[in-house]
């Protein structure tokens, strides 16, 4: 039973990191900015590398019954977004429409995935399975971190350009 619900968490894994990269691909070919293309593009990279660190992951665990530690590296979100993210990358983003509101989407599923990650970590029956799913999460959790800025910056310019704030 174990093995089972393993290989099918890492099954709903790979699909939600799919289903990202096809989202951010879209946005990106859409993008009418080539800072704003190759911010989406570069997320759509991301996505498909935790598609082949999670697929490796299925890999090992089918044919040794076991997660290895060493399919997975130590660079984080964190970093990814020290070198793509600049104020005006956010102001473009904030000036299309469309891009504004993928920053939204890709919220909502980057949260799925901190879920799932972080709700496999609890219960995952090894050290290395949680620490997998552990970094994955804290991954995801740097995306959401800096989506969330553009988002902020962008319902404050949304603010101050109808007037709406209340002073």
């Amino acid at each position: 039973m174990a093995e089972a619900e393993a290989l099918d968490i890492l099954k709903q894994a790979i699909l939600l990191e799919k289903r990202g990269r096809a989202f951010y691909t879209k946005v990106a070919q859409e993008a009418q900015t080539e800072s704003v293309k190759e911010f989406f593009s570069l997320m759509a990279a991301e996505e498909q590398e935790h598609i082949r660190i999670l697929a490796d992951q299925y890999r090992s665990y089918t044919q040794k019954g076991a997660f290895s530690s060493n399919l997975f590296t130590s660079e984080t979100a964190t970093q990814f977004a020290n070198r793509v993210l600049g104020k005006a990358l956010k102001s473009q983003i904030a000036a299309a429409q469309f891009e504004a509101a993928a920053i939204s989407a890709a919220m909502l599923m980057e949260e799925r995935a901190i879920e799932l990650y972080a709700q496999r970590a609890r219960v995952a029956p090894t050290e290395t399975e949680q620490q997998l799913y552990n970094w994955l999460a804290e991954w995801e959790r740097g995306h959401l971190s800096f989506l969330a800025d553009i988002d902020r910056e962008i319902k404050a310019d949304i603010w101050n350009d109808n007037n709406f704030w209340p002073f």
